[in-house]
């Protein structure tokens, strides 16, 4: 606590749940006279160094929209080196993962990855299951708008074959359905790249989360740069759809 004092951090109003559009890795290695897969790598890093930094600053929960189902458009050999990126991540960070106590999950069309991708993934999130420092979830071959018509039909079949009633399907049970049901809304949604767009990403559960949108290009995204967002986010009040008044 007192290191976070130090930072100027509220050690009491530190949102539960960050969520982040790591947006920028391609930009950065242009601007660089890089291939864009050295911006991804450089991404990795970026990536590492705030999990570090969200784990000691006290985060429960850290999303991190790592590949949308869109993704999968862009050419054949950025999408298998964003593959081959994501499967080395996964078998060196385990031991860390392990060390941290940091539970790895993931949503999405998971099964749309390639089979040693997939079956890796699966194996780590298997591996750190007990952990109960941080939960650290992957977005991959994510899609907000496939994830609420997932929802949608299971609900419809469910009703179909009588297993729930049509008065039974409230915004909390719809919750249920959703690939993040397991985890709280994001108190805070962090943009990098100057970015002012959500694509397509946790839609149904932003509906009250605050939104930091930093020009900082995601490679370059850090500790300081978290801290920042976080004081922003500290720095507001949220309401909830109520008054100040009421809420005093």
């Amino acid at each position: 606590m007192a290191s976070l004092k130090i930072e100027g951090l509220d050690p009491g109003g530190i949102p539960r749940h960050v969520a982040i559009i790591m947006d920028g890795n391609g930009r950065w290695a242009k601007r660089k006279s890089l291939r864009r897969i050295n911006g991804h790598i450089k991404g990795v890093d970026a990536v590492r160094a705030v999990v570090t930094a969200s784990r000691e600053i006290g985060i429960k929960y850290l999303t991190l929209y790592a590949f949308s189902m869109e993704n999968w458009k862009r050419p054949k050999d950025e999408v298998n080196a964003l593959m081959d990126l994501l499967y080395k991540y996964l078998i060196d960070e385990l031991q860390e993962m392990l060390e941290n106590e940091i539970r790895l999950n993931a949503i999405g069309e998971l099964k749309t990855l390639p089979p040693r991708v997939y079956e890796k993934l699966l194996g780590v999130m298997q591996e750190t299951s007990h952990c109960q420092g941080m939960t650290l979830t992957l977005a991959i071959s994510y899609g907000a708008r496939a994830e609420i018509v997932h929802a949608v039909q299971s609900i419809i079949a469910n009703l179909y074959k009588k297993k729930i009633a049509r008065e039974e399907v409230t915004v909390d049970s719809f919750e249920s359905y959703l690939w993040t049901k397991d985890l709280p809304d994001p108190d805070l949604l962090i943009r990098t790249s100057g970015e002012y767009r959500i694509s397509n990403f946790m839609l149904w559960q932003m509906a009250y989360t605050e939104i930091y949108v930093t020009e900082t290009l995601w490679p370059d995204f850090g500790k300081k740069e978290l801290i920042e967002a976080i004081l922003d986010y500290q720095s507001r009040e949220r309401r909830f759809g109520l008054t100040s008044e009421q809420l005093i």
